[in-house]
């Protein structure tokens, strides 16, 4: 495999094979160690549970001879039957000590099992040419001839089974010394197993340090500090990765065409932004002018009403003398031009008037202050007793403290429920009602009443100057009532709309906001009626 195949390999292949490389490394010695391990196990099981049973075993078993060797010196000393009780425990102990010794021989052990017969065979000997023939002299002829026969007898058949088990005994440490060895050599093997696995690990992860560094680390730098020179406004500086993995080197290439495509973007930015500053200085010219306009035509609705007054006056004066004076002495014609004039003049007063309110609305202002509205409606509702009559009620409750002009906002409110009193349904006593609500930062007013109503086609138009939807005879006024009510509410910093939805009569919805510091009502507010008196 060349060096350029490999130098073109992606990071992600290359950290691929490097963890399929340390698995396979890592692999072969995780089953070189489970191997010795293995090992281990069973000698570590020979020197603890084969060898060292066996050679306690042997040890019992010498003793257990030497007590039947004990017992018949008192047996043949006393001739008692008692007194080779530890004779027939040593022959018990005797048989259990060979079939454990045998229990723990496995098929490799043949010198241990040959000297375990050579053992076996020597104790039957003993038994059948020293022990067994005493035991049937003392009982057959006595203590006095088995004591003879002891003292006659040779020691060296006794001599030689121990010196047997002996040779039996060092078999056994034989084998646990070899289990002993084999056990530390294959637990320095799992040692030396454990170090190179973690010498090939940290290698492997100097290795990956490197590579990162030279492949990931260092062109990020590089790239970051290009990319940092553009941040700073060298649109132009052409962004290159020359190292680096293909990853990185097609990231550069992407991120440099994502440059080309940002200045050229920028460029049109540029050029959008000069038009957008001359157009806003083309607007804000024309803003300037708009609001020179604006005040010189409210100057003007002031002054053209203020001035018309005193002519106007006059006129509706001299009309009303002509018709006082000459009533009656001229024909019916003349009485009704006369009463045309008189009611013209009358008409042209009163739209006079309201236009020179709703020109004062924001220019002639006293400031703000804390209103409290549930106050302010006792006091309309005095204004308004007598066009409400005797049949008329009007409730409202939960109204809130808010901030404004109190002559504006009793003029709102008288406009509002003057209206509901106004445009009642015959023969039908008039209910308004007047709500209130928290939403947000803002109070949510609604008046609403059981008159007439307003067609839903109309829910825009109510609110234009000097608008009626009705005939001028049907019902008084100039129609510029809720006019003056919109222009209040937008002065305090609120909205109003027609509710089109309810039925009958007509509901209202302005917004006024809430005053500052007041957090959610949190209690009842009590309920105020007014019937008309």
């Amino acid at each position: 495999m060349s060096a350029l195949s490999v130098r073109s390999w992606s990071l992600r292949g290359r950290i691929a094979a490097l963890c399929a490389v340390l698995g396979v490394v890592l692999g072969g010695l995780g089953v070189f160690a489970a191997v010795t391990a293995a090992a281990h196990n069973r000698q570590l099981d020979d020197v603890l549970n084969r060898a060292s049973p066996m050679r306690a075993a042997g040890e019992q078993l010498k003793t257990a001879l030497v007590d039947q060797e004990t017992g018949i010196r008192g047996f043949a000393i006393t001739g008692r039957e008692d007194n080779l009780t530890p004779y027939n425990d040593g022959l018990i102990d005797e048989n259990t000590q060979i079939a454990r010794i045998e229990g723990f021989l496995t098929s490799d052990d043949t010198d241990i099992r040959t000297s375990l017969e050579d053992v076996k065979s020597r104790i039957d000997a003993w038994h059948r040419d020293v022990a067994e023939p005493v035991i049937t002299t003392i009982r057959t002829e006595g203590a006095e001839a088995g004591r003879a026969e002891v003292a006659a007898g040779d020691t060296g058949e006794f001599d030689r089974l121990r010196a047997a088990i002996d040779v039996m005994q060092t078999h056994i440490s034989t084998l646990r010394q070899a289990s002993a060895d084999a056990a530390k050599d294959s637990s320095q093997t799992l040692v030396v197993i454990l170090i190179v696995a973690a010498v090939i690990i940290v290698l492997a992860g100097a290795f990956l340090l490197i590579l990162l560094d030279r492949l990931v680390s260092r062109p990020i730098v590089t790239l970051a500090a290009e990319v940092r020179k553009v941040a700073d406004g060298d649109y132009e500086r052409h962004i290159e990765s020359l190292s680096g993995s293909p990853e990185l080197v097609g990231l550069a290439g992407d991120v440099d065409g994502m440059r080309r495509q940002i200045a050229n973007e920028l460029s049109e930015v540029r050029d959008a932004r000069q038009q957008v500053e001359w157009i806003n200085d083309q607007l804000k010219s024309q803003a300037e002018e708009l609001t020179r306009s604006n005040r010189d035509l409210e100057q003007f609705a002031y002054v053209a009403s203020h001035d018309l007054q005193e002519p106007l006056r006059k006129v509706a004066s001299f009309c009303q003398l002509l018709q006082r004076r000459y009533a009656g002495q001229m024909d019916e014609r003349a009485d009704q031009y006369i009463a045309f004039a008189v009611d013209g003049a009358q008409r042209m007063q009163r739209l006079i008037n309201d236009l020179l309110a709703f020109s004062r609305i924001g220019r002639l202002t006293a400031g703000f202050t804390e209103v409290d509205l549930d106050r302010l409606l006792t006091d309309v509702t005095s204004q308004l007793e007598s066009r409400a009559g005797d049949d008329a009620t009007i409730t409202w409750a939960g109204l809130p403290t808010v901030e404004g002009e109190e002559p504006l906002l009793s003029a709102l409110f008288v406009n509002l429920v003057g209206n509901s009193l106004k445009f009642r349904r015959p023969d039908v006593p008039p209910q308004v009602t007047i709500t209130a609500e928290r939403d947000g930062k803002e109070w949510k007013f609604n008046v609403r009443d059981n008159g007439i109503g307003i067609e839903a086609e109309f829910a825009d138009k109510v609110f234009v100057i000097f608008q009626r939807l009705h005939a001028r005879d049907a019902y008084e006024g100039t129609g510029i009532g809720l006019a003056i009510v919109k222009k209040i509410v937008e002065y305090h910093g609120g909205r109003i709309w027609l509710d089109v939805d309810v039925s009958p009569g007509a509901s209202i919805w302005f917004t006024l906001p809430v005053l500052v510091g007041v957090d959610e009502p949190g209690e009842e507010h009590e309920k105020r009626e007014v019937v008309g008196a």
